[in-house]
């Protein structure tokens, strides 16, 4: 039986490391050129998530974790276990079987889509990540290079 906590527990890291990054070190979204060359691949795969390099980073990625598992709680409470396995199962088909063009974010990966916002009921809320990919720097793909590389003709 899941616990009706409200605020997470505290579970601060004593530490933390850089991982390698291309992006230049007073800047962390834009690519330094003289370190790493004139740019990153068109399609060179990116991180999923930014990590968290503070405390209360974390902290609020733990406080999301704990309001969804909440809300499950109580949906299973209410409804039965048939609804948060519904849910969950809808935003797996949403997850498994979204495809966007790079043109529209689908190189950013990790980055949830319009349909997986609805289901969580996000889709009024615009976080960091959603205003700034990081991948500003990076050439726009054109449409054919895209449909060769899905359909792997190249």
């Amino acid at each position: 039986m899941q616990s009706l906590r409200i605020v997470p527990s505290h579970q601060n890291a004593s530490s933390f490391s850089h991982s390698h990054t291309s992006s230049a070190p007073s800047a962390p979204g834009i690519h330094d050129t003289l370190r790493h060359g004139v740019g990153p691949s068109l399609f060179e795969e990116t991180p999923a998530k930014p990590l968290s390099a503070h405390p209360l980073e974390a902290r609020l990625k733990n406080w999301e974790a704990t309001q969804d598992a909440l809300r499950m709680e109580s949906l299973r409470r209410t409804f039965g276990i048939a609804e948060p396995v519904r849910r969950g199962m809808e935003l797996k088909i949403v997850r498994d079987g979204e495809w966007r063009p790079m043109a529209l974010g689908g190189a950013a990966g990790g980055l949830p889509s319009v349909h997986e916002d609805i289901l969580r009921g996000r889709e009024d809320t615009i976080t960091w990540e959603d205003v700034f990919a990081g991948d500003e720097t990076r050439p726009v793909a054109g449409f054919h290079d895209e449909m060769e590389k899905k359909l792997k003709i190249q």
